[in-house]
């Protein structure tokens, strides 16, 4: 009965699981500063949670809805600018550079001939650009139709939040009751979803935010559509190995061809040694505390996210990954001496 109880509950909570689960990322991540606010307004955990709320909506929720915004706006501006460039002529330049003929005498080797054709692909990019603005149009017109929606979730994620943030003690000593488990354990369990949250969640989305923000800055110098371009290094710098390459270096390598050498070779020395660099400084310092959760598995726990659950995988995916891992640690460490005892046999 308990079971069925608990499942009719997840049923009539599965249209407002998005806002509820962020609202408790976000309570986990703000519990310290909610906490000093309750000290400093005289032991009002109300006042300190009402105040974490209004942070929150001027902070993040505002400020991201408005980047989304220009962002639609400047990716719709750009595919007309680029559908405009192939009409005036500008792919035929480019293609008649003696890089390129070099680069399509090799391709050639490899490829059909008539993949390599100027009107094929003369075609192709009008293709992408057509159907790029076609996306963003799309993506506009849905999110002008459910702003009613958006604005129900965030009051909901915000009204959650509250709660989350003021009754935090009580609801952790909630879960620690319910568990079947150790104090130990539970103390692993809920040390380690805190830690996920604030370091390995954080080390990947603000990285990749900082080095969308910095590519995106050099993006804009160079003359392109500087918030488009670093929200695409952002995605992009979750790819391993490649990361904001694949947005700046064809960027760079169009400006050589076009004949802008300086900015072309001031994305490159840009993209290497300032934008690469933030993985070495700017993830570590965010990723303090993250030990049991390398890149591979963030990888791909982000990648995975994405697939099944849209935007919100990646929240999603770190943290059912980090709680998978933790329950193995303590599957390991409380079968320790069994474990060992099928190794030596």
């Amino acid at each position: 009965m308990l079971l069925l109880a608990v499942y009719a509950c997840y049923v009539l909570v599965t249209p407002y699981l998005e806002p509820i689960i962020l609202a408790i990322l976000f309570g986990l991540m703000m519990v310290p500063m909610n906490v000093w606010l309750t000290r400093k307004l005289g032991d009002s955990p109300n006042l300190a949670a009402v105040l974490s709320c209004i942070i929150v909506t001027f902070v993040i929720l505002l400020p991201a809805f408005g980047v989304v915004a220009a962002i639609i706006q400047q990716g719709i501006s750009y595919t007309i600018d680029l559908k405009s460039w192939v009409d005036s002529g500008g792919i035929e330049t480019v293609l008649s550079h003696p890089w390129v003929s070099i680069i399509k005498a090799k391709l050639a080797v490899i490829l059909p001939d008539d993949l390599l054709e100027n009107d094929n692909i003369r075609t192709q990019i009008m293709s992408v650009a057509t159907n790029a603005g076609k996306g963003f149009v799309g993506v506009s017109t849905g999110v002008l139709g459910s702003i009613t929606h958006f604005v129900v979730q965030m009051l909901l994620m915000l009204f959650v939040l509250f709660f989350v943030l003021r009754d935090h003690d009580k609801l952790v000593d909630f879960v620690r009751h319910a568990l079947p488990l150790s104090r130990s354990q539970e103390d692993a369990l809920i040390d380690e979803i805190q830690a996920v949250s604030k370091s390995a969640l954080l080390g990947t989305v603000l990285t990749a935010l900082t080095q969308g923000a910095i590519g995106g800055f050099a993006m804009w110098l160079a003359g392109f559509p500087g918030l488009f371009w670093g929200t695409m290094m952002a995605f992009a710098s979750l790819i391993p190995v490649v990361g904001t390459a694949l947005i700046w270096l064809p960027a760079a390598i169009f400006l050589l061809i076009d004949g802008d050498t300086g900015w072309g070779i001031f994305l490159i020395v840009w993209g290497v040694v300032v934008v690469g660099s933030i993985d070495n400084f700017v993830r570590p310092m965010f990723m303090q505390g993250a030990g049991s959760m390398n890149t591979v598995v963030i990888f791909f726990s982000l990648l995975g996210g994405l697939h099944v659950f849209g935007l919100m995988g990646l929240l999603y995916g770190p943290l059912i990954f980090a709680i998978t891992l933790v329950l193995f640690h303590l599957y390991e460490t409380e079968c320790k001496h069994f474990l060992d005892r099928q190794d030596n046999t």
